[in-house]
């Protein structure tokens, strides 16, 4: 994918105008929901009892993001990290990336100490984000959509980035499975203002489909650069490169 300038602008308006919320989209949200809903039933109440073993602390994680229009709304997920972590570490992870043009990874793959057990696992298979299935039955969110960003995200924004902002976040969406990990800022905005004008019944089903061998394949690579910087610290002699890469894990 060729490295779009933070400085292009996207005139075209999006089709049909804003389009937050057809009809046909708010009937897929809540046919696939009732769908699965037996199979993520018992999935969420196992979360949750890895989440109530893990640390102490509420089960879910709320927090103030911004949605259709630049409105705010309360996401909610499973708590991932333990309490009193400190939020400013992401931000200035976040910052880095806008200004850097550099992959869209998130700090996990850094390591994060800020989890609890088997925290990386939930958000590496984006499980913790279960939760926001309410926001979508309340109408704050979608299936299909950019992912919805912190105010202090948005505050960030050029005006022609805010397009992204004309439709409903949602859970997955087509930078999701676009590569997500391997794409740059500029590049995540340009997939999401790309869906603002071009989304239809048939895109949303196509996204959904692809959603799950898109986080598969995330989890594989991941895993594979977990693995790499292992090996290179054992080549570089250390007696225990666990005991080193702990922040890794």
């Amino acid at each position: 994918m060729n490295q779009p300038s933070n400085e292009a602008v996207l005139k075209e308006p999006p089709p049909g105008g804003s389009g937050g919320a057809p009809l046909w989209k708010r009937v897929l949200d809540v046919t696939c929901i009732l769908i699965a809903f037996p199979l993520l039933l018992p999935l969420a109440l196992l979360i949750v009892l890895v989440v109530k073993v893990g640390s102490r602390g509420p089960i879910l994680f709320k927090q103030e993001r911004v949605g259709y229009r630049g409105g705010r709304f309360t996401c909610l997920k499973f708590r991932t990290m333990f309490v009193g972590a400190d939020a400013a570490v992401h931000q200035g992870h976040w910052n880095e990336l806008i200004v850097s043009n550099l992959p869209m990874e998130k700090m996990d793959a850094r390591g994060d100490p800020r989890l609890i057990p088997l925290g990386r696992i939930l958000r590496e298979t984006a499980l913790d984000e279960l939760p926001q299935i309410i926001n979508v039955l309340w109408g704050e969110m979608s299936l299909v959509g950019p992912r919805p960003c912190i105010p202090y995200e948005y505050d960030k924004y050029l005006p022609w980035q805010k397009e992204r902002f004309n439709t409903l976040p949602g859970l997955t969406g087509l930078w999701q499975v676009s590569g997500k990990n391997r794409t740059t800022f500029v590049e995540m905005i340009h997939l999401d203002i790309e869906y603002v004008r071009k989304k239809t019944l048939w895109m949303d089903l196509r996204i959904i489909l692809m959603t799950i061998p898109a986080l598969i394949a995330q989890v594989q690579g991941m895993r594979k650069k977990k693995a790499a910087a292992l090996a290179a610290l054992t080549e570089n002699g250390d007696p225990n490169p666990n005991k080193q890469s702990a922040g890794l894990k």
